[in-house]
């Protein structure tokens, strides 16, 4: 039990950081759909900064400064030229999918997955001697995520700033006739969003395994913006349905060693999240006609 524990724990972590941008994003109104290739664009630059420096904590500070950096092709357009979010998001998505399999090619000199045992890959809580048994060989960003979470719903909900983020995404035009800086807050937010989505794609490809895969996000930044649509500003249930992701993901894996096909194991956490979205949007026309 312990180990399926610590498997949903490993397979939620990613997802929930992403998750937590878009929520950052969405609290401040500006609809963020490009976490999958932010995500992606974090594990290509955790890896790439890890094989350079030899240091697991440097790609960590890598992917967060690089894909923070990357947010700034959402943030621009959307935040200050107005631009259509969904395209746009669209656009750097496809971006970092095609960016990391060329870069992977002229700098790794390879295709497909790199790996090496040269790659630096974060330590465990029990090499640091803070393990626990229920936890198994987490990497220290797995709690961190959690952690993150409870932060992000205080800071939301108790604190002037978190509120105004809030005031700006329910009613941009009165917080900015309050003289609210509607734009400077749009702008941290998406890039805080990005900083996030960094350090889930450094967890995804130091902490899950020691590699980087062309296209190793695989869908998890999509789960993440499912996650967003179910929780709103509410990061307790977005935590809800990463957890419900991560599940699914782990027990497809066990499957999968009890004879399941790959294909079907693969399809489970996805399925899943799709029958969620679909229980939600059906909870709230019931509310909204009842």
């Amino acid at each position: 039990m312990s180990a399926f524990l610590a498997a949903v724990l490993t397979a939620t972590a990613p997802v929930v950081l992403a998750a937590l941008g878009g929520l950052l994003c969405a609290a401040a109104g500006v609809f963020n759909m490009a976490l999958e290739g932010q995500l992606l664009w974090g594990a290509f630059t955790a890896v790439l900064t890890s094989h350079v420096t030899g240091s697991a904590w440097a790609g960590v500070a890598g992917a967060v400064l690089a894909t923070a950096l990357y947010a700034l092709l959402l943030s621009v357009p959307v935040v200050t030229f107005r631009a259509d979010p969904v395209v746009v998001a669209v656009g750097t998505n496809l971006l970092a999918l095609g960016l990391t399999a060329f870069l992977m090619r002229q700098v790794f000199g390879s295709g497909g997955t790199f790996s090496s045992p040269e790659l630096a890959g974060l330590p465990t809580l029990a090499a640091l001697g803070l393990g626990a048994p229920v936890l198994g060989p987490q990497s220290p960003l797995v709690p961190g995520a959690f952690a993150l979470v409870a932060w992000a719903g205080w800071w939301l909900g108790r604190t002037r700033s978190g509120l105004r983020l809030r005031g700006i995404g329910e009613h941009a035009e009165a917080a900015g006739a309050i003289g609210l800086r509607v734009r400077r807050y749009r702008h941290a937010a998406v890039l805080g969003a990005g900083a996030l989505c960094g350090l889930g794609g450094a967890q995804l490809a130091l902490g899950n395994v020691t590699l980087f895969s062309e296209g190793m996000s695989a869908g998890r930044g999509w789960v993440a913006v499912v996650a967003v649509m179910l929780a709103g500003a509410r990061p307790w249930l977005g935590l809800g349905a990463c957890l419900l992701f991560g599940a699914a993901e782990a027990l497809g894996f066990r499957l999968q060693g009890l004879g399941l096909p790959q294909q079907a194991a693969d399809a489970a956490p996805y399925l899943i999240t799709l029958l969620a979205l679909v229980v939600a949007a059906a909870a709230r026309r019931k509310e909204r006609t009842a």
